[in-house]
């Protein structure tokens, strides 16, 4: 038989989704499964994002630009000066989905067999992106002991090669909801420019940061503004996942004028999609992001009230996005993961989480770990905790 492409073969499946065949078999069975693996907000689209999609039903949907409508630039420019963040236009493109602005990042700034800095564990679909763009990503790993902030800039350094073309992070980060400072962004800062690097910026989550605390964009970096790429989406701060939007930005026109080379190949991202999300950009006020960042706040809480108490688990208060890695007192998070729907229920419930492991590229690192995204309403949750909590302790007591 004719070999599948090994670019293909090296990719992993999604730690995320991997699992969702035996989520479907237990809810074939009459079981009720609460989704702690991934993050679908649960909070409705706002109503305008809608009503702005059937103002605007053409006659022919037609292929948009390239680099995406000038109307949806035009919003997200207006929405980075509220930060005091000067974005022009041209220095945005619209991608399908966040996922293409990192494929685009990657593609535009490295060659096949360069290297990118990355700090485990990270975001799975890194690797898939990574893989597709023939690139090696180089771990750096975090440790949940200090809430999964950065090492020393001298153990990030020693990662640097011939081959190292760029540094890339989240925050707030998914999987572990850490905020990286104003101090660790100005070490990264200062590491690219003494490496002649590109620093790759994922602010997807970038609304939500909890206990009064605010996010620091790259784009606010001082001395690097032509080194920094922004990747971003819709998806989590407007509950709007299945419209695949999200730009790239970039000061730097030639690395802009690249990336547009890439946009021209697939010719366009969803036209209806950017009329929905230009509306929501532009009269959304205040008022929308401070409800969503204390929802998830009190979610994070209520995660932390719950399982604060496990014997064996240990996780730090995570500081943004909506996602917790937390240790477990168990050997492999994968069997366990699996067990739990295969294997157990709580008055006709299970509890459906990600294994960690699938976010770390250094084989043996996270196998007692997993993320739970807390994305589900207050009264979902804790009934989700409490059959996680139990089957756990079933698991210890039979099986681990």
């Amino acid at each position: 038989m004719t070999a599948i492409s090994k670019r293909c073969s090296a990719m992993q499946a999604s730690p995320i989704r991997k699992l969702v065949p035996l989520a479907n078999e237990a809810k074939a069975r009459g079981i009720s499964v609460y989704h702690l693996n991934i993050g679908q907000p649960d909070i409705p689209t706002p109503v305008g994002y809608w009503n702005a999609m059937k103002d605007s039903l053409p006659d022919v949907l037609c292929y948009g630009p390239s680099q995406g409508l000038l109307i949806l630039r035009e919003a997200i420019s207006k929405y980075y000066s509220r930060d005091g963040i000067t974005i022009d236009t041209d220095e945005i493109i619209i991608t399908t989905g966040g996922s293409e602005a990192v494929f685009f990042a990657f593609m535009t700034t490295c060659d096949p067999g360069d290297e990118v800095i990355c700090f485990e564990p990270f975001y799975t679909n890194y690797n898939g992106f990574a893989t597709m763009a023939g690139i090696t990503l180089v771990p750096v790993t975090s440790n949940v002991e200090n809430g999964f902030h950065l090492p020393s800039a001298a153990t990030i350094e020693s990662k640097i090669t011939d081959k190292t073309r760029a540094i890339l992070i989240c925050s707030p980060n998914n999987p572990t909801g850490t905020v990286l400072s104003a101090s660790e962004l100005d070490t990264l800062s200062s590491i690219v420019q003494k490496h002649d690097l590109y620093l790759l910026s994922d602010e997807v989550y970038r609304d939500f940061v909890f206990d009064g605390g605010s996010h620091f964009s790259t784009l606010q970096l001082p001395g690097i503004e032509d080194r920094v790429v922004v990747m971003d989406s819709i998806s989590k701060r407007f509950s709007s996942c299945g419209a695949r939007l999200g730009n790239m930005i970039s000061r730097n026109k030639k690395l802009m004028e690249a990336a547009l080379k890439l946009g021209q190949a697939r010719l366009c991202p969803p036209t209806m999609a950017q009329y929905g999300a230009a509306w929501i950009y532009h009269h959304l006020t205040a008022d929308y992001y401070t409800n969503i960042q204390t929802t998830y706040q009190n979610r994070r809480d209520l995660l932390i009230r719950e399982l604060s108490d496990v014997e064996g688990t240990f996780f730090l208060k995570p500081e943004g996005a909506f996602y917790a890695t937390i240790k477990l007192p168990v050997k492999d998070a994968d069997k366990f993961a699996s067990w739990m729907l295969t294997d157990f229920d709580l008055n006709g419930e299970t509890t459906m989480v990600a294994p960690a492991a699938g976010f770390y590229a250094t084989p043996g690192l996270g196998l007692d770990q997993i993320r739970i995204a807390y994305v589900l309403s207050d009264e979902k949750m804790k009934k989700a905790l409490m059959v996680l909590k139990e089957g756990l302790k079933v698991y210890m007591e039979t099986v681990n």
